[in-house]
This record gives structure tokens, sequence and C-alpha cells, in this order.
């Protein structure tokens, strides 16, 4: 099934697709970073347990997995627009409502209950807007061919600057202005995405009525079918729990361990932001000459070799350049998963196959939440450590059984 619009998207100006596609995901991406690395915050702020931390981590991942089980079938029957529009107005209500509450209430149980159930809402909601966001973006890649990395490099570059600034940005609006200045602005960014989406972009040309379970299996077998995107798929969902992890303990190991504040937490993230938006620029030349798989081996090696060496860093300077390098051989990793994504899934299948993908890969993350609230903060350092040899041998099983590929080994200069 092709688009209804894809065929005209090539010819569009670039203020339409501009307007159409990028100014949207820009809004959406900035409220979803601050939600991601700002709720975990406030709830660090709201509780003082590092136990509690971590569940709100696992209670803000557990109702995304939810969410991209059924998502990829809105997307598919209601088309990006109506799913982007409705998940964003909904997530700027929760925030407001929670904006409204959190300054009314003293520090207990209600607060703990209020900040809990905003962490489990936002991440239903931030996943339906990012999975119609990412449709879009993945049909639109598929539409301009052997150039397609170039289109997902301008995506994943927006949302590595959302990235870079959104932890930041939350961070020093929860230290300066409290919850309530934190969690308005989050509202703008998501009142600014239900503006900016357009009336029609990508929108299949009839509807796609499958049930939920439906739509998983078709994801399963288009997955299936692709062993390329399969094995990929799999080796970063190993690593996915370490970096799941360091992101559940980062208010835990800075606050806590380093003596450092939440702005801290926040700036070590935009840090790590920058290197991966710089990764992505490198390796969007890189593949042009080179190819998929020889930037996804240097990418899966610079991850590896930086994480084994985080649960040894016992400065903060140490722990931020650590976490900084990892992420760009994430960053680096991430343009590869999504250039072959959007080459090898067809368009009326996309939305389905992409939730089943995404589904994967966001599991080890409400895991990571639920090590960091059972295991002591004295023995992350551990922990990090197992899941760092078990990322290394899940990236190096995987692209070693893609070294023969012909479509990673193919360059695309």
């Amino acid at each position: 099934m092709r688009s209804r619009v894809g065929p005209r998207h090539a010819r569009r100006p670039v203020p339409t697709v501009l307007r159409g596609l990028y100014l949207p995901r820009s809004a959406d991406a900035a409220a979803f970073a601050m939600a991601t690395y700002g709720i975990p915050l406030l709830v660090l702020a709201t509780t003082n347990s590092a136990a509690l931390t971590g569940l709100a981590f696992a209670l803000e991942w557990v109702p995304r997995l939810g969410a991209v089980a059924f998502a990829g079938a809105l997307v598919d029957r209601h088309g990006t627009t109506a799913v982007l529009r409705s998940s964003s107005v909904a997530r700027a209500l929760v925030v407001l409502a929670a904006a409204f509450l959190l300054p009314r209430q003293e520090a207990g149980l209600g607060a703990t209950v209020t900040v809990m159930v905003l962490a489990a809402s936002t991440g239903i909601l931030g996943e339906c807007s990012y999975i119609a966001a990412e449709t879009a973006g993945g049909v639109a890649s598929g539409e301009a061919g052997a150039r397609g990395h170039r289109v997902q490099s301008v995506l994943l570059g927006i949302d590595q600057v959302a990235a870079l600034s959104g932890p930041a940005l939350a961070g020093l609006l929860l230290q300066w202005t409290g919850a309530s200045g934190m969690l308005m602005v989050i509202a703008v960014f998501s009142l600014l995405t239900r503006v900016l989406a357009p009336r029609q972009y990508l929108r299949p040309e009839r509807a796609v009525a499958q049930a939920v379970g439906k739509g998983l299996l078709t994801g399963w077998s288009t997955l299936r079918a692709l062993p390329a995107l399969g094995w990929l798929v799999a080796g970063l969902t190993v690593s996915n729990l370490a970096v799941g992890l360091l992101q559940a303990a980062a208010p835990v190991i800075i606050v806590k361990q380093l003596g450092h504040s939440t702005a801290d937490v926040g700036f070590t993230w935009s840090i790590a932001a920058v290197a991966s938006l710089g990764a992505v620029l490198v390796c969007r030349r890189a593949i042009d000459r080179f190819g998929l798989w020889p930037v996804g081996v240097v990418s899966a090696t610079i991850a590896a070799t930086a994480c084994l060496a985080v649960s040894f860093a016992g400065t903060y300077h140490a722990y931020l350049a650590l976490i900084a390098v990892l992420m760009a051989g994430e960053g680096g990793m991430t343009v590869v998963l999504r250039t072959l994504r959007s080459r090898l899934i067809a368009t009326d299948v996309f939305g389905a196959t992409l939730s089943l993908t995404i589904l994967v890969l966001l599991l080890p993350f409400p895991l990571a939440g639920v090590l960091v609230a059972a295991v002591p903060p004295a023995q992350l350092g551990h922990v990090v450590t197992g899941c760092a040899v078990l990322q290394a041998a899940g990236l190096f099983t995987a692209f070693a059984r893609l070294r023969a590929n012909p479509i990673l080994r193919t360059s695309f200069a």
C-alpha cells in the first residue's frame, strides 16, 4: 500500500516539509526529553528515596510498553496526525493537573502518588506521540530511497538537540522554579506539538482496521522476514539494558553518591546529547562512504568500551565524560538502525512493525528501574559492570551475524 501523499512528498518545497515533519517533531521531542529525564528527578526531589526513584523509572516505562503495543495499530488506522494531536493534548492536560496539585500537597503519600501517576501517564502518552512522529519520519525516509539515511539523520539530530536541551532545562527549572515551572514548560511544548501538527501528512490511503494483537503479529512476521533487522534489534535490546540502568541510576549516583545537584544530572545528559549529536553528523557522512556495517561496528565498540569503564568512575567529571562517549556510540548505532528500518519495512506495515521493534527495544528499561529500586546504591557499580559485559557480548554477536549482509556492507556514495 502506498501512502496517500507519498508520491508528492519528494516534490514538496522545503518550507512545507519543514512545517509538516520537522517542526512538530521538534516540539514533541522537547516535551518527551523533558518528561523522560525530568520526572525521575522530580520523584527524587519529592520523595528523597533512591528506591522510589528507580520504581518511578519502571512505572514510567512499563506503561510505555503497553502503549507501544497499540499505538502502531492506531497510527495505521487513523494516521499519524490524529494520534500525534490527541496524545500531545492529553499529555499537556496531565502535566498541568500535576502542576496544580503538587504545590498544594505536603511531602508524603499524596505527593508520592501524584508523581508516580504522572510518571506512568506521561510514559504512555509520550510513547504514542513518539510512534506517530517516528512513523511519519520513517515513511518520508523510505520515500527518499538511497538517501533515506539523510532524512533519518535530520530526525535523529532533532531528537538529540531535544535531548541536549531537555534534561538541562528540566533540571534547572526544577532547581530554580520547582515542580510547577518544569511541568508548565512540558505542557507548552506538548501544546505546540498539537498546533504544529499538519492537517494531513503520511496518512494511509485506506484505514487499516486491525486489532492490537493482529498489529503485533504483523510486526513480528515482518521482523522475522527481515533477519538483518532482527539481529540488529536483538543486539541493541541487550545494549539498552546497560543504557537504561545508567539512565535510571543517574539521579541516585550523581545526587546521592557524587554529591551534585539535580541540575548536574540534567547537565550530564545534555553533554551526552552533544556527543551523540556529533556522532550522528559524523555517521551521516561515514555511511555514505563506508556503508552501515562498518559504522555500526565502530559505534558498538565505542559504546561497549565506555560502558565497561563507567562503573570505575570515581568523580563526577569522569562519569560525565564516559556517559558522553557511551551515548556517542549509541547515537551512531541508532542512525544505523533507523536507516536500515526505513529501507526494509514496507509502508503499509511500517506502523505495526515500528511498534514491535520499539516494544522489544524498550523491554530492558523497566527492568533497569526495578534493578535500581532493588539494589542498594552502594552495589550499583557491580550491576553496571555486569550489564556492560552483557552489552558487549550482545553487540559483538549481532554485528558478527550481520557481517556478510549485502545491505549493511553497501555504501551510499
